[in-house]
């Protein structure tokens, strides 16, 4: 029997007290996540209905199929920053009319929908999601272009945007661009480079240069409308491909040209008949300690996550810190890796360079469950080949060809996480649970480190070694790095696509698993060198 049993008790101290602690931490992140929602706050928003506008997520709401979910990601975006939690854009996978879409709408009420770095930084990983995935995407544009201030880091990186929606049209990736008012300037080439261009009678906006700027450059008087309107560029330019009448109308038009685009999924179907798991997915608020130095048994979340609790496991009793085996997920067949006790040895680093390569031969996406400290040191370790064991695993995660989903749900420190196929490898999508952290090492080893570092140092110039300097000097670095490992900072950093409520986690990887099946599933045909 392959159904997974569960230990958990969710009546006990421990899980009480895990539970909590994840509370509190949920409470945290949506009093963020509301700041993204407020926009431009009361008075921005009062003056944009004035203007007879819906907002940005409006625009969402009615574009997507009637009650079907909304994949919003990197909510979190510019986090700690001078700038709107959000990146003053909102994105992520809605279904319209039944397909998969990236969907990328600026906030008009943030500095006029402008972008400033962090908007860049997430439009362009929400092209990168929409290449690789395939998944035609969707821009309802309202935006005044850079913002000025920022254009030292705007202009230059920014032409990437352009680039890849010529580069999607070239792959066969639908472009759509919803013009709700202004795109101006650089912004004018977005309508310009999608396949589909819908603007509004008397709402939109596109010219490379507005009136102020054509007289400044030219000489030339002249107004918005027969300069850049809709009906000039639906009569007369040619930019306007359908002329809608009101914003409503122009979502009507942007959900017709989806239904007309004949889309197809290029991946495997999933199987049609899907059971839940067998326990309740509520208990997932509890199983990973507020400590994470506390060891927990992953298969207690994937018990709460895979169709019948049903989970084949791999190597069961050989390298035992890491769970590897197979399972489906919404009907979607996923090898699964998961730390079980953080440290990882030579035994499981070997075990999990072989699962990913049976992965690759049966075409089978693969999910990374990360709970690790990262490879095991010391003289024993490195002397029976912990670095190239370590470079096995890595090697298999950077070749693999199969889609890769990470989930961050307690410690990802070091090379672990990149053995885990960390942000840097490229998988599909990166989430992470509020009690996940991530760093090249936990806070107190960092500053004993460096404190080891600087004593042996004053030994060695023969100078007196100051015990209150070190320890206030410990007590920064720990705070820093505490600070700097925490989900909010990495989320807005656009190292994660977003921190989920644990128990959202099984319908956040279905659609994720559905997106990515848009595209084939081909695993890899040859690996690097593997050094034995």
């Amino acid at each position: 029997m392959t159904t997974l049993h569960s230990t958990l008790d969710s009546g006990s101290v421990e899980y009480t007290a895990a539970a909590e602690a994840m509370t509190t931490k949920l409470t945290e992140i949506g009093a963020e996540f509301a700041k993204n929602v407020a926009g431009g706050g009361p008075d921005k928003m009062a003056r944009h209905r004035k203007r007879g506008k819906l907002t940005a997520r409006e625009r969402i709401e009615l574009l997507i199929d009637e009650d079907s979910p909304f994949l919003e990601l990197c909510p979190l975006a510019a986090w700690g920053s001078d700038f709107h939690v959000g990146g003053s854009v909102i994105a992520g996978i809605g279904i319209v009319e039944g397909v998969e879409c990236m969907i990328v709408a600026p906030d008009p009420t943030v500095r006029g929908g402008t972008s400033n770095p962090w908007t860049l930084r997430k439009n362009l990983r929400m092209n990168d999601i929409a290449m690789e995935n395939r998944l035609p995407v969707i821009g309802l544009v309202e935006s005044g272009g850079a913002d000025l201030p920022t254009q030292k880091e705007v202009f230059v990186p920014g032409g990437r945007m352009f680039r890849d929606l010529t580069k999607l049209s070239a792959m066969g990736i639908p472009t759509i661009a919803l013009v709700f008012g202004n795109s101006t300037a650089g912004g004018a080439y977005v309508p310009g480079m999608s396949d589909y261009t819908v603007m509004i009678k008397e709402r939109s906006k596109v010219f490379l240069g507005g009136p102020p700027l054509v007289k400044m450059a030219t000489g030339e008087e002249s107004d918005d409308e027969s300069l850049g309107g809709a009906e000039m560029h639906a009569r007369t330019s040619g930019l306007a491909d359908y002329l809608a009448i009101d914003e409503q109308d122009a979502i009507r038009i942007g959900r017709s040209i989806v239904r007309r685009l004949n889309w197809k999924k290029q991946g495997p179907a999933p199987r049609a008949e899907v059971i839940e798991p067998l326990f309740d997915q509520e208990e997932l608020l509890g199983i990973v300690p507020s400590d994470l130095k506390i060891p927990f048994d992953p298969r207690e979340v994937i018990a709460r996550v895979v169709d019948g609790s049903d989970f084949d496991e791999f190597k069961p009793l050989y390298g035992s810190s890491l769970v590897t085996g197979w399972a489906e997920l919404h009907g979607y067949p996923v090898g699964i890796l998961a730390n079980a006790r953080g440290v990882l040895f030579s035994e499981e680093a070997q075990k999990a360079a072989q699962f990913i390569q049976l992965a690759n031969q049966s075409d089978t996406p693969l999910l990374f469950l990360h709970n690790t400290t990262g490879y095991m040191v010391g003289k024993e370790f490195e002397q029976k080949g912990i670095i190239k064991h370590g470079a096995m695993m890595i090697n298999a995660v950077s070749n693999s060809k199969v889609p890769h989903i990470s989930l961050l749900m307690g410690a990802s420190y070091g090379a672990g996480h990149y053995g885990m196929c960390g942000r840097a490898y490229d998988p599909r999508f990166v989430f992470a649970w509020p009690s996940a952290k991530s760093a090249v090492m936990g806070g107190a080893q960092l500053a004993g480190v460096i404190s080891i570092v600087g004593r042996a140092a004053a030994e060695a110039k023969g100078m007196p070694f100051n015990e209150e300097a070190d320890a206030g000097m410990r007590a920064m670095i720990e705070a820093q790095i505490e600070a700097e490992s925490l989900p909010m900072f990495m989320s807005g950093r656009l190292y994660d696509d977003g921190v989920i409520d644990p128990r959202d986690t099984r319908t956040v990887l279905g659609m994720a698993l559905s997106a990515i099946h848009n595209a084939p599933i081909k695993g890899a045909e040859g690996f690097g060198v593997f050094r034995m």
